[in-house]
């Protein structure tokens, strides 16, 4: 249910393959993808991950219809969300490819990725108050810090559609792109991220993450402890040396 596919440039691909159901994830999924986030943090030759869905969506969320492994229900909830967790800590960079549908648990997952680029037929909902259901899959933690408290709540308690466009406006998409363009366009972002320096994109991507919980006096601290890090590392020899033999550099990760 979960394809696999590493480039020579050391891009994984991780395709939702669940077409019939929209890509939505169940038990197996989540247990396969969070394998395979696991795997990919630990594998040197593996550079960034792009996220995306088999067919004509990205992701239309939880499904709990299917094989509960005899878990409690909220023992299931638990254990279908941990991918989420898994690819919030991910130490690589990441990318959700939005080909279709991402709704719900659907569109928190490609929230938690660093980029995200949706083609233009693409749409997005938080869908759960059409459900009774409440937000998951981080969708509480997230919205709020890319929207604002406000229309955080606007997208939870109305569940309105959003068009990849308005998404865009609303800071929830990097880049739409007409759906023609989508792998071209996802497989040069992907590129490029792979071909940067693992050490430096790690650490910038955690100091990102984690700055709402850090005073300004605490992230230039942190921020000059990963500096000496950087500066210390193979990588930044190599990028000084590119730089003034005039060529592209060839970062290795350490």
């Amino acid at each position: 249910m979960l394809k696999r596919n590493q480039s020579d440039t050391g891009v994984l691909t991780l395709t939702l393959n669940r077409p019939e159901r929209k890509n939505s994830i169940d038990l197996p999924l989540a247990g396969e993808l969070l394998e395979a986030l696991d795997s990919a943090a630990e594998n040197t030759s593996v550079r960034a991950v792009v996220i995306t869905g088999a067919g004509d969506a990205f992701c239309a969320g939880g499904d709990l219809a299917g094989e509960g492994g005899g878990l409690s229900l909220l023992a299931l909830m638990r254990q279908i969300s941990r991918p989420a967790l898994a690819l919030h800590r991910f130490p690589k960079p990441t990318l959700a490819k939005v080909n279709g549908t991402a709704a719900g648990a659907g569109w928190n997952l490609a929230l938690g990725c660093d980029l995200i680029v949706a083609s233009d037929e693409a749409r997005f909902c938080q869908i759960f108050a059409r459900r009774a259901l409440s937000l998951d899959y981080g969708g509480s933690w997230l919205l709020p810090r890319l929207v604002g408290l406000h229309r955080a709540k606007e997208l939870a308690l109305l569940a309105d559609w959003v068009s990849a466009e308005e998404a865009e406006k609303l800071g929830l998409v990097n880049r739409v792109v007409p759906a023609a363009e989508l792998d071209a366009f996802s497989d040069d972002w992907a590129k490029r991220l792979a071909q940067g320096p693992p050490i430096a994109l790690s650490l910038s991507k955690r100091m990102l993450s984690e700055a709402s919980f850090r005073s300004f006096e605490e992230a230039i601290d942190v921020e000059a402890t990963s500096q000496v890090v950087n500066i210390t590392s193979h990588d930044a020899r190599e990028g000084f040396k590119a730089f003034f033999e005039k060529r592209a550099p060839k970062f290795e990760g350490r």
